[in-house]
């Protein structure tokens, strides 16, 4: 098994990641939702070298079905965790972080919220990979995305 943990914020009330990407990002850990979900400006998902891929993709999240544009980011990485060709919905919001990490993206893993000492703790199975592909499908009007190990 491989572990990793990131630092919380200390004073944010819900569980926010800084990440290192190529420009640092807030991510906030939402275990409800299906799908990762850029909230911030659009234009600061193009600097972290997201490609538009298609407008108006309707998904379920916030409250109901809502619409958003689809964006794929080369290499997207939470921890040692590798999200290549990552995809994104873009869907501007007033939260507190740039991204919600859907918890999707760490199936088959295990995950804690350890709140009192700030901390995000990763354990990877020996099964599972480091690199995480998310495959996108939309079938009858619906977004899914698959995590997969590879």
């Amino acid at each position: 098994m491989k572990q990793f943990t990131l630092e919380l914020s200390a004073v944010a009330q819900r569980p926010i990641a800084i990440l290192n990407q190529p420009n640092v990002v807030n991510a906030m850990l939402d275990t409800g939702a299906l799908f990762p979900i850029w909230v911030d400006d659009e234009k600061w998902l193009c600097k972290l070298g997201g490609t538009f891929e298609r407008a108006d993709v309707p998904f379920g999240g916030f409250g109901g079905m809502t619409k958003g544009n689809l964006y794929r980011i080369p290499n997207f990485c939470v921890g040692q965790l590798v999200f290549p060709q990552f995809p994104v919905i873009a869907s501007p919001r007033k939260l507190p972080c740039q991204i919600l990490l859907s918890a999707t993206m760490f199936s088959n893993l295990i995950y804690e919220i350890d709140d009192k000492n700030h901390r995000l703790n990763f354990t990877i199975p020996d099964e599972e990979s480091l690199i995480r592909p998310l495959n996108v499908r939309i079938e009858n009007g619906r977004l899914h995305i698959f995590c997969t190990s590879e």
